[in-house]
């Protein structure tokens, strides 16, 4: 795996490279440009808003005006399923009735109190999604995207467009019938306020993320209409196949707690001898039922792509989503290999991604990177979220961390002591430093690796109780944003923790002041002088470059 630079056709940004030998051949696409000849955009002052252009001051934008019907729909069946279903099926069978009134409902009540009560509550949901539809409106400015919204309680908020971490569109189903979308994206606050515009035409959405996406890229368009830039195309890395994503689902943990949960639900029935208690099983099979079918939606039909906008990731069956990740976002990633899908070598790729936080079946489904694949799809999902692995041979390296045990290829193992306080996965926990990420090998019956790079490490933490004092051992732990991935290096001897301790502290440090710009079209500028940062050392402390052992070089002659 090997890194890309940034795209020259996108503006006038220098020239992008490849991705490294882990990835499919041509997953790194050119950059985007207005095309040849394309029409000349009206002035968004004088001639209206231009979609996707920069907006003036006193220009605003509404959403599709279909919204409110979108939005409403649901809470409309619902309220006449749960309080009008038995109104309505008496009141038809009244009017059915030749020897019933005309005039006379069910219960006695008039006809047109059961019309009210049907027409009623349709006029007050459609006017409340419609004056929350009136009051929404938004503005793309050169540096800002606004929102104001809200009806009684007046809500305004902005966000830059430099600190956007992640943009997604959104289909539910209704949505998809009408052509519209939902476009949401986070800034980095743990993903408690993600700032939505529901719906935009299908087009409309597209091209605001573009924008948006641009003008975080720090990206112009053509010299002539600099504030409308055009979508960046998409080329395709991979695709689960619904096959896989079935099998996955059926040989996942929730096989095991359905296999459990039934022998515990069936056993009373079986001592008392009463075929009535096997109606306590049917809250289990219902529970799994919802989690297989939780699981195969958000992961039917997943698809990862990369363009000049980052990786871009679609999924779903009924509700379609489409994420887009932009370089440098993703804070961790850690590669699990439950213990049922080893033997078909499948993996579960997931990552950390500022704002986007833990909070609920949404969230946990956006930060799944890959849902089942190869060790190879692994591979290629990697280069594009960790483009400069820092090692000669990262296949094998990865292959070490998500297969191997010991100290194979550079690895940090836990000291044998430890088989007390983790006896089966003992000869797995440790760690291996690469010139850019953080390598954490842990688990047995559930393999993994997390992988943290160095400019993103939060900070990093001793732990130690009182049976790990009573060995000589110590946990470290890195902070990264909120998040699946929590790098833990279990069980390391103290002298060996304190070493890694300080070490990824001074990484962190050096990693951070040769990091690339927040506008990553920009470019990164080319790394200097470590300015005499001591350098990292091994377990066994030697000084360890690539993945093999070597002196100290000199400050000048580090990158």
């Amino acid at each position: 795996m090997t890194g890309s630079e940034p795209d020259a056709a996108r503006g006038n940004a220098p020239a992008s490279g490849a991705l490294p030998a882990g990835a499919p051949e041509g997953a790194v696409l050119p950059g985007r440009a207005p095309e040849p000849g394309a029409p000349v955009p009206p002035d968004p002052v004088k001639a209206g808003p231009v979609r996707g252009g920069i907006d003036a001051p006193q220009t605003w934008h509404r959403v599709h005006p279909a919204s409110p019907l979108v939005r409403g729909w649901l809470a409309l069946v619902a309220f006449y399923v749960v309080f009008g279903r038995d109104w309505l099926q008496n009141a038809i069978g009244s009017m059915a009735d030749p020897s019933s009134s005309h005039r006379r409902g069910t219960d006695g009540l008039p006809i047109w109190v059961i019309v009210l009560f049907a027409v009623v509550p349709l006029v007050v949901i459609l006017a409340v999604f419609f004056a929350s539809w009136w009051f929404t409106r938004y503005q793309v400015t050169e540096d800002h995207v606004r929102i104001n919204s809200g009806v009684l309680v007046r809500q305004n908020r902005q966000a830059r467009l430099d600190r956007v971490q992640a943009i997604d569109i959104n289909q539910p189903l209704v949505a998809r019938l009408l052509r519209l979308a939902e476009l949401k994206f986070e800034v980095a606050d743990a993903g408690h306020a993600a700032m939505r515009l529901s719906f935009l035409k299908l087009d409309e959405a597209e091209q605001l993320r573009a924008t948006i996406l641009g003008r975080a890229a720090g990206v112009r368009g053509s010299a002539e209409h600099p504030e409308v830039i055009a979508s960046a195309p998409e080329r395709p890395v991979l695709t689960v196949p619904p096959q896989r994503v079935l099998g996955a689902a059926v040989l996942s943990g929730v096989t095991v707690w359905l296999l459990v949960a039934a022998v515990v639900a069936l056993l009373p029935a079986v001592i008392s001898g009463e075929p009535f208690a096997v109606a306590a099983v049917i809250p289990v099979v219902f529970g799994a039922a919802t989690a297989y079918w939780a699981f195969f939606t958000r992961s039917f039909n997943f698809r990862v792509a990369h363009s000049a906008d980052g990786v871009r990731l679609h999924y779903g069956l009924l509700e379609t989503h489409a994420q887009t990740v932009p370089p440098g976002r993703v804070q961790a990633v850690s590669v699990h290999a439950p213990l049922f899908w080893r033997p078909f070598g499948w993996h579960r790729v997931e990552m950390n991604v500022a704002g986007y936080g833990t909070a609920g079946r949404e969230q946990n489904a956006r930060t799944v990177l890959l849902p089942v694949g190869t060790f190879d799809e692994v591979l290629a999902v990697l280069a594009l979220v960790l483009p400069h692995p820092g090692v000669e041979d990262p296949v094998a390296v990865f292959r070490a961390g998500v297969r191997g045990a010991g100290t194979a290829e550079g690895f940090v193992a836990s000291p044998s002591r430890s088989r007390w306080l983790d006896p089966l996965a003992f000869r797995r926990n440790g760690y291996r430093h690469t010139d850019t990420a953080l390598l954490v090998r842990s688990g047995r019956l559930t393999r993994r690796l997390a992988v943290v790079p160095h400019e993103r490490t939060q900070s990093v933490a001793l732990q130690q109780g009182p049976l790990q004092r009573r060995l000589g051992l110590a946990h470290v732990l890195l902070h990264s944003t909120a998040g699946p991935v929590k790098p833990v290096v279990p069980h390391l001897a103290v002298d060996t923790a304190r070493r890694l301790f300080t070490d990824q502290a001074v990484l962190a440090a050096r990693a951070r002041r040769r990091a690339g710009p927040e506008q990553w079209m920009l470019g990164t500028p080319a790394p200097g002088p470590d300015n005499g940062v001591p350098p990292v050392r091994d377990g066994a402390g030697t000084t360890r470059f690539g993945s093999a052992a070597a002196p100290a070089p000199r400050p000048e002659e580090r990158r």
